[in-house]
């Protein structure tokens, strides 16, 4: 074979090469399944697990970075509509301690790029390894949450890739040395009164969120509803990876992951 043809021969199998490690990337790590946001459940399906609304949820600001107050803006799921529960609950029938229930779930959301180019859908990780507790007391006619906790095991997150769920063990998270998320309450929150007929209400999470070893105070927006004994609360907040002392975890110069990330969460509490 002349020294040409050896030429051509090696500059298409490195274009092979590239090719089929350009498509495997895409394969394994940027053509996920569009997973939706995480939702109120239906009212109709109480002791299911949530039903995800239908768009995906933008990221939109360093929320976990500064205190709630005039202009602050944060990723917050849009509002179900609910029709009221049978009766109202009164403030003294909500006032006790409340525990983390079965179909609580906690995850992220990030997007990945391939050379550049932006994946067709986000990456979305997510775990119901959670435990925590929420004390709702009586304020005159209305009801405040006095204090909340909630703590989640993020080794036990997962994606629909296998390789990204060992990647973040290790980079980015690093679950592996930081198993830990958690959210502490530090400021009431007021319970509207509407809230007491099953509908759904809007508000407000200020506390202190822990990631990889960081804590930051926060302000979430959330969105709340009371069905069937069961008090459901939904919300997302957007951050860089860089607030909690975290690099995103890309692969080189081949797959990279934005600098923002998305942790989402339902929680569903019931009494005891």
């Amino acid at each position: 074979m002349t020294r040409k043809r050896w030429i051509a021969v090696a500059v298409v199998a490195a274009v092979a090469v590239v090719a089929v490690g350009a498509y495997v990337a895409w394969d394994q790590f940027l053509q996920g399944d569009e997973v939706a946001p995480l939702s109120l459940t239906s009212p109709a399906a109480a002791g299911a697990t949530a039903a995800p609304a239908a768009d995906r949820t933008p990221a939109t600001t360093d929320a976990a970075t500064q205190a709630p107050g005039p202009g602050a803006t944060t990723t917050a799921p849009a509002a179900d509509t609910a029709a009221p529960a049978a009766g109202a609950d009164t403030p003294d029938a909500l006032a006790g301690s409340w525990t983390v229930a079965d179909g609580s779930v906690v995850g992220y959301r990030v997007r990945e790029q391939l050379g550049g180019v932006s994946a067709l859908t986000d990456a979305v990780g997510r775990t119901s390894d959670i435990t925590g507790t929420a004390t709702l007391a009586v304020a005159g006619d209305s009801v405040q949450v006095t204090e909340a906790s909630f703590t989640a095991d993020v080794t036990t997150l997962r994606s629909d890739n296998d390789r990204r769920d060992g990647r973040i063990r290790q980079m980015g998270l690093e679950s592996a040395t930081y198993p830990k998320a958690a959210f502490i309450l530090h400021a009431p929150m007021q319970v509207p009164a509407e809230a007491l007929s099953g509908e759904t209400v809007s508000v407000d999470l200020v506390g202190d969120l822990t990631i990889h070893g960081v804590t930051k105070p926060v302000y979430i927006p959330a969105k709340a509803r009371l069905t069937d004994g069961v008090i459901e609360v939904v919300g997302s907040v957007t951050f860089p990876f860089a607030a909690f002392g975290m690099t995103p975890p890309s692969v080189g110069d081949f797959v990279k992951v934005e600098p923002d990330a998305t942790l989402e969460f339902l929680l569903r509490l019931a009494r005891g």
